[in-house]
């Protein structure tokens, strides 16, 4: 029961994370909500990428932890539902060029953004 708790606290702490960030980019950008998304995805794979390292290498971290944050706070917080509820609302709008360009950034740059955390913690922490 504890790890339930935990995931469904991170979950809630990682959405409101995820709202209050999209909504200050959208104060600071034209209104698109393409670049919000793409920038918590990116954001959120790059922690992702921290914190499985910095808890494989250096911490013994319990279950319950692991759970809240990297399912809870961070699976919260990038998710892909939203990306893909994008594309279809640009494909939907004849905007394909646009879904197509959204989804080849969103994919290698998320997946840049992991393996840079993954880099950055082998390389501080060894």
């Amino acid at each position: 029961m504890k790890i339930l708790f935990a995931v469904a606290i991170g979950g809630a702490i990682g959405a409101l994370a995820r709202f209050q960030l999209s909504q200050l980019f959208m104060r600071f950008t034209s209104g698109d909500f393409i670049y919000n998304i793409l920038v918590i995805n990116i954001l959120g794979c790059f922690l992702m990428g921290i914190s499985y390292e910095f808890m494989n290498l250096r911490l013994n971290i319990d279950v319950e932890w692991r759970a809240f944050f990297m399912v809870g706070v961070l699976g919260a917080f990038t998710t892909f539902s939203a990306f893909a509820l994008d594309i279809f609302i640009l494909a939907e709008r004849g905007n394909f060029l646009s879904a197509g360009v959204y989804i080849l950034s969103s994919v290698i740059f998320s997946i840049l953004g992991l393996l840079l955390g993954i880099y950055i913690m082998r390389t501080t922490l060894s």
